[in-house]
């Protein structure tokens, strides 16, 4: 047997395996560079794909309206949020990052902040990685 038949009978399970963890499947990060976004910048109505809206506002609440999100860990639902809550941003080497809470469910997870070209984006991860969901992005108002 040649050694490139070997290599193919090792790399082909492999592969397999890595499909069947869903190591292949994590979404690429969206376009754009990491951004600092001041606490009155951040705070305006971003839009998602679908329509949905979070109003971060002035005083650290939030208002969501069918908005996706990072799904809930104690059921695995990934359904769009609605409701009030609270927000706070937090600046770092890889941007801002801001933090909502929804307070239905005290249930907290962070979005990433992006700039590419004129447009500002929050985004974050549905559920784990691995698992291949689409991501939720939310793209501000152009000021």
């Amino acid at each position: 047997m040649s050694r490139s038949c070997r290599s193919l009978l090792v790399l082909v399970p492999l592969a397999l395996s890595l499909v069947s963890c869903g190591r292949f499947a994590v979404p690429p990060v969206p376009g754009g560079e990491p951004v600092l976004l001041s606490p009155s910048r951040a705070a305006t109505t971003w839009t998602d794909a679908e329509g949905g809206t979070l109003e971060l506002k002035a005083d650290g609440t939030t208002a969501a309206h069918h908005v996706c999100s990072d799904f809930d860990i104690v059921d695995g639902t990934a359904e769009p949020r609605s409701g009030p809550g609270t927000w706070e941003s937090e600046d770092g080497e890889e941007g801002t990052r801001v933090h909502v809470s929804f307070g239905t469910d005290d249930e907290s997870f962070a979005y990433e902040a992006l700039r590419k070209g004129g447009t500002l984006k929050l985004w974050t991860y549905v559920g784990d990685p691995d698992e291949g969901r689409p991501l939720c992005i939310l793209t501000a108002p152009a000021r």
